[in-house]
């Protein structure tokens, strides 16, 4: 009876097992009469597959955002106070009125207020936008960080 039973055990897992496979693997496969697939990716890509992408919490009705890893540029970081409050908005207002088109993100994050700037998917769009902060003169003290960002589906 221990037998039949681990057999049956067995013979369902192997049953889920193949039924769960991913398109990836489903192309690859070698079938007689028919050409050969090989994709070359990176495991992260296999990995996303299957998972349902949710929407931002923060998006407004209507608004298709997605959050994800990316870069900001950080312009300001100040202390637990009202004067860094104030220095932090006065900071996403001088961002924003050399920069209209780039997003500005004013928060506080324990134990400081923060001025982060931007949605970059790559270091080098951060790199680039960090290079025109830097050359209009107002800001000096810029650096890029890694942090969710906020990507328009539209």
């Amino acid at each position: 009876m221990k037998y039949l039973l681990s057999l049956i055990f067995i013979l369902c897992l192997s049953a889920t097992a193949t039924a769960q496979t991913t398109i990836f693997e489903e192309l690859q496969t070698d079938r007689p009469g028919q050409g050969t697939v090989n994709i070359h990716q990176d495991k992260r890509i296999t990995a996303l597959i299957g998972k349902c992408l949710q929407p931002s919490p923060t998006a407004a009705p209507g608004q298709n955002i997605l959050k994800t890893r990316g870069f900001r540029i950080q312009v300001y970081a100040g202390n637990n106070s009202r004067v860094a409050r104030n220095e932090a908005n006065a900071m996403a207002e001088e961002v924003k009125k050399a920069f209209p088109n780039m997003p500005v993100y004013t928060y506080f994050q324990p134990p400081r207020w923060l001025c982060r700037v931007g949605d970059f998917k790559s270091m080098e769009e951060a790199y680039d936008a960090m290079l025109k902060l830097k050359g209009c003169g107002k800001f000096k003290e810029v650096a890029i960080v890694r942090e969710n960002i906020n990507i328009s589906l539209e």
